[in-house]
């Protein structure tokens, strides 16, 4: 129900392995399918016309991912009893977000099949991670704009800047993961609720010395806040 649509075969790309010697079925994808290419005419060696974009070539097997979270009540209705969501090769960020927003969607359903509508905030959920542009694959008939010809590349605003490790006495106790500073607007993603968002007035050291900036990978801080989030809530922030 949700992620990358591999127009080779996904888990069985035989360009992969003929290419880079790296094989799909054990998890090793190179994905050339994101790849950009160009035609070749046999008897014309080194004359590369480009299938159509530009002259960094056209990206004519690359599709777009597939997100089904909005039509959770359709797949039930269908008669499915179980989602197959993508996690090779993805970060537990990725992994832990799209995860914890079906799981939420699937819940609201339950709660009230006849009126199921999903809130803003868990449609938004799939565009924090690191993603292509969305579509439904075959759910709903041919694929008509399943390709996507622009790049290979992903589109990521949101970086994961420190990981909770606990909360007390007005602090939110964390490990860094990516720079970040006081006075940024951050958003903390539990699994008890909708994501939290506030700004950072105030963070120190390991040492409790007070400082401006995070920016030391995996450095032990903290943060002033009253708020509390349960150990491994993931704080993030826009790029």
């Amino acid at each position: 129900v949700h992620g990358a649509m591999c127009v080779s075969f996904s888990g069985r790309c035989l360009l992969s392995q003929y290419l880079v010697n790296r094989d799909a079925n054990r998890g090793e994808c190179a994905q050339p399918c994101r790849w950009g290419y160009h035609l070749m005419e046999e008897k014309r060696t080194n004359e590369f016309y480009p299938v159509f974009e530009d002259e960094k070539g056209t990206y004519i097997l690359n599709a777009k991912d597939m997100c089904m979270l909005n039509h959770i009540d359709k797949l039930a209705e269908a008669g499915v009893n179980s989602f197959k969501i993508e996690g090779r090769a993805k970060s537990s960020y990725y992994v832990s977000v799209i995860t914890n927003a079906y799981r939420k969607a699937m819940d609201i359903y339950k709660s009230d099949p006849e009126h199921f509508e999903l809130p803003q905030w868990l449609k938004d959920e799939v565009f924090k991670v690191s993603h292509r542009a969305y579509c439904t694959g075959f759910f709903f008939g041919h694929p008509k704009e399943s390709q996507y010809y622009e790049n290979g590349g992903y589109i990521r605003e949101y970086d994961v800047v420190a990981v909770v490790d606990g909360c007390s006495g007005g602090r939110i106790y964390c490990t860094q993961k990516n720079k970040f500073n006081k006075g940024d607007e951050i958003e903390v993603l539990s699994p008890v609720g909708s994501p939290v968002k506030f700004t950072v007035e105030e963070m120190f050291d390991e040492y409790d010395n007070s400082i401006d900036t995070a920016n030391h990978a995996a450095m032990k801080m903290s943060l002033r806040s009253d708020l509390t989030f349960p150990e491994h809530s993931i704080i993030r922030m826009k790029k």
